[in-house]
């Protein structure tokens, strides 16, 4: 039986879509019964949460051959909060703790004021972070740090500098990509929209482009260098344009990739080439999320966010980050 705090209520306000594909016109407010925490689980009162791009492509429907959600479902994985109740195994969490987590990603309920999160996908959130700074980190920044680490990048200066393209720079994963990029002591160029420029420097970046322009289109770095590693975050690039501008191992990590990257890639690994594209499937776990926070705390990475919703306008929040034109997180705060 789990161990409370405090009792939460019986029924508690979300937000579920019942159908795919009718966008933020589809989240409907409702009142249901509040979760309660099983094995290995524990019960947050959510603080904050954000919309990450996977979670409207969900409800589109273009994930469904591979992440099938029961419906009626209520969306959003990354939350910060506080815990109510751990339920049995639950030995490094306890009632009243601060935490940051990632829900189940087929189950959801982040769009909620209560919320069961897997004890191994939650850790412990210091004072010096705030919960809407960390609940920008699971998909984001976990992202970020798998693709860096997959292009050879390491965090403990051990590794010889490397020339890395982080496209889409000024988006959720790009942001810490850049961050992260210079912690491991990366040349970073990267590509964003004009109006961002400047904060994309301020971050980090050794060179920046417009991509609207030709030079930012042809994704050449300015200083002529070639690229060890690509960390790819948006869409609408072709192999082809990647490869000459990649060193002779070079890699491209494709965070969105669709399914001719994904033949790419595999291509690429039995044939042993060189040059690859990899694509990238985010591997959650508890390790990189304490990593992160304790960058956070140590002021070396920062959460950048675009804007704040309440849970009563999370509809605004969801069509935001579909909107595309974010510059960083959308976080939705949940009213005490």
């Amino acid at each position: 039986m789990a161990t409370a705090a405090t009792t939460a209520p019986a029924k508690m306000r979300a937000l579920q879509y019942e159908a795919y594909g009718e966008g933020a016109a589809g989240l409907k407010h409702v009142e249901v019964p509040v979760p309660s925490a099983k094995k290995k689980e524990v019960l947050l009162k959510l603080q904050a949460a954000t919309v990450n791009p996977v979670d409207w492509k969900i409800q589109k429907g273009d994930l469904r051959p591979l992440l099938p959600r029961k419906l009626p479902f209520i969306p959003v994985t990354d939350v910060a909060g506080e815990v109510v109740a751990v339920g049995p195994g639950v030995e490094d969490l306890a009632a009243g703790d601060q935490v940051v987590a990632m829900l189940n990603s087929l189950n959801g309920g982040g769009l909620a004021e209560y919320a069961v999160a897997p004890a191994n996908l939650t850790v412990k959130r210091p004072s010096a972070v705030s919960a809407a700074e960390g609940a920008g980190l699971p998909i984001a920044a976990g992202t970020a740090l798998q693709s860096l680490r997959s292009i050879g990048a390491k965090f403990d200066g051990t590794r010889k500098p490397l020339n890395v393209l982080i496209t889409a720079a000024s988006g959720g994963v790009g942001l810490y990509a850049v961050q992260l990029a210079k912690l491991a002591n990366l040349h970073v160029t990267a590509t964003c929209g004009a109006r961002n420029i400047d904060l994309v420097k301020s971050l980090g970046a050794d060179e920046v482009m417009d991509y609207r322009t030709p030079e930012g289109a042809s994704l050449q770095s300015p200083s002529g260098k070639k690229y060890d590693g690509v960390v790819h975050c948006t869409v609408g690039v072709s192999w082809s344009t990647f490869k000459p501008l990649l060193s002779s191992s070079g890699r491209v990590i494709d965070i969105t990739p669709n399914f001719s990257a994904i033949l790419a890639g595999g291509l690429h690994k039995v044939t042993f080439a060189k040059k690859r594209l990899v694509p990238l499937l985010l591997w959650p776990n508890k390790a990189d999320l304490e990593f992160l926070v304790g960058l956070l705390e140590k002021g070396k990475l920062k959460t950048v966010i675009d804007s704040r919703f309440p849970l009563s306008d999370a509809g605004k929040a969801w069509q935001s980050s579909i909107d595309g034109h974010a510059t960083g997180k959308i976080i939705i705060e949940m009213e005490s």
